[in-house]
């Protein structure tokens, strides 16, 4: 049996006449009678009573009209879906991302991918550290990254940099310079700092070192911790102080006060993907994140 004996079997059956389901099928009346008789031989069943008036279905042909319909409605959404994924319009995309992305960008991203493109499904992994969204892209865990680095080497992943953001002060809220407008980054030489893990896990690790390393001070104690908005909490628990990206003020924390630097001190956020081998969802996923960028 073949898709297309279910369409003459479903045509026969809603027109109950020869002459009208072979002209609905553009087929001739003799090929279109030949092939049901055919069919039914296969089956071993009567499918249509004929006479020179009507044709009616057998209870076997009604039998046969519920799974016709049932199938070819079925084929249908498949070349639906199908015609979807060559567009690139459906399918699932992983998005593995750094904390500071995540404030700001990462539901904004969300929003205009479900108004956009509904039949996509996201999946969005963070708060991970450069190390492991790079292994992540390498090995198909991670279809996109973003990520605060603008030095990867791995010719194997593409780094498109999409925003520079400046380094604020993050203080508890108690601080004797939470009030001010604008501090120099030399006035914290004496705090604690609160820091994501070591530089050959986190690249903001070492921008916050070089930043402090200009101000003429190295920072200690350190408290390394792995997600921002654990950072943020320390600093709220008055633990010490940190650098993070502006963004990050959208973690509106009780206990922490931002405050911008006298200094320029910046980090870029970047979108990572392997160099090779992108669907046409991932491309379509992409667009939309540098376009959220650019709003």
């Amino acid at each position: 049996m073949e898709l297309r004996h279910l369409r003459y079997v479903l045509a026969l059956a809603e027109e109950c006449h020869f002459g009208r389901a072979a002209q609905r099928l553009h087929v001739a009346q003799s090929a279109l009678s030949q092939q049901l008789k055919q069919l039914e031989r296969e089956l071993g069943t009567t499918l249509f009573t004929r006479s020179t008036r009507r044709v009616e279905l057998t209870e076997a042909g009604r039998h046969l009209v519920a799974y016709a319909r049932s199938i070819l409605a079925e084929v249908e959404r498949a070349d639906e879906q199908m015609a979807l994924l060559a567009a690139g319009r459906a399918g699932r995309v992983s998005i593995g991302f750094v904390g500071t992305a995540t404030y700001d960008l990462l539901p904004q991203i969300a929003r205009t991918v479900r108004a956009q493109l509904p039949d996509v499904a996201l999946e969005l992994r963070g708060e991970l550290l450069n190390p492991e969204l790079v292994e992540g892209l390498r090995n198909g865990t991670y279809d996109l990254a973003l990520l605060r680095s603008d030095t990867l080497t791995d010719t194997t992943i593409a780094f498109t940099p999409l925003r520079t953001e400046r380094l604020v002060a993050a203080l508890p809220a108690g601080h004797r310079l939470a009030a001010r407008s604008r501090i120099p980054l030399g006035e914290l030489a004496d705090e604690p700092f609160v820091v994501h893990p070591s530089r050959d896990r986190s690249s903001m690790h070492g921008r916050v070192l070089d930043a402090c390393a200009r101000a003429g001070f190295v920072p200690a104690p350190l408290i390394e911790v792995g997600e921002t908005s654990t950072l943020v909490v320390f600093v709220a628990a008055g633990h010490g102080v940190a650098l993070v990206p502006e963004s990050v003020q959208s973690l509106a924390l009780d206990g922490v006060a931002y405050a911008p630097l006298t200094e320029t001190e910046t980090v870029t956020l970047g979108l990572a993907r392997r160099a090779q081998r992108h669907s046409p969802v991932t491309e379509r996923v992409a667009a939309i994140v540098k376009h959220s960028i650019k709003r």
